[in-house]
């Protein structure tokens, strides 16, 4: 289970995030909500070790994270998928996952285990291992990103966004891909400003505003929720 306890994070005099709130328990497909600026990057920054807390708690399985370098919390099995990708345009597909795989560095075989594992999910990125990862489509290129956050063998996925620009087709397929990870056993935490997407998958969600836990529940409750509908919807 990762769990949030009183968090609060600061940029300079700029509060992100003010005492939040929530978890994703094993096995869980958690929704996170809100708009841009909301603090839902904020949240993925802080769990995986790249920002540090300013205050409360961040725990996964009994392990305190605040205070861990990233290194260590990917060790531990909290992995996150950036916003906006962030791969290495010019290196390669395969130089690219194999960069998920750096704390895993000394396990070649079980390294080309997941290695399999992830080229299953995703065909494609086995076609075209060899080429530069700039040069991929959108839709393949997120491909990438998430199959580079699986080499690092998350126990649970951070995804942040990952539907972002793409066209409605590859949406789907990337919602599908989302689903399988979860079913096989990885928890997940999903930040989504496509909610109706990301509600009909989940099993709980989150809405966050201005850095604060604002809602939480079902999915079918959120969906059905007339604020939630107007703000994240459109219906």
């Amino acid at each position: 289970m990762l769990r949030f306890e009183n968090v609060s994070q600061h940029y300079g005099s700029f509060r992100a995030l003010n005492g939040v709130n929530l978890e994703a328990r094993d096995g869980e497909l958690v929704v996170l909500l809100g708009a841009n600026g909301a603090g839902k990057s904020s949240i993925f920054l802080t769990a995986s070790g790249l920002n540090r807390a300013s205050g409360g708690s961040i725990r996964f399985r009994n392990q305190e994270l605040v205070g861990m370098k990233p290194s260590q919390i990917v060790e531990l099995g909290v992995v996150l998928c950036p916003e906006g990708r962030k791969l290495f345009p010019q290196m390669s597909v395969l130089q690219n996952l194999m960069l998920g795989a750096y704390v895993h560095r000394g396990d070649k075989a079980g390294n080309q285990r997941k290695l399999d594992e992830v080229y299953s999910l995703f065909p494609i990125l086995a076609e075209r291992s060899g080429q530069a990862a700039g040069s991929l489509s959108g839709g393949q290129q997120q491909m990438v990103a998430i199959a580079r956050a699986l080499m690092g063998r998350p126990q649970t996925l951070l995804l942040d966004e990952p539907s972002l620009g793409l066209a409605p087709l590859v949406v789907k397929q990337v919602f599908e891909v989302i689903q399988r990870i979860n079913r096989a056993g990885t928890t997940v935490l999903l930040a989504e400003q496509n909610a109706y997407a990301a509600l009909k998958i989940a099993h709980r969600a989150y809405v966050i505003e201005s850095g604060r836990i604002v809602m939480e529940g079902a999915p079918d409750a959120l969906m059905n929720n007339t604020a939630v509908r107007k703000a994240y919807i459109g219906a």
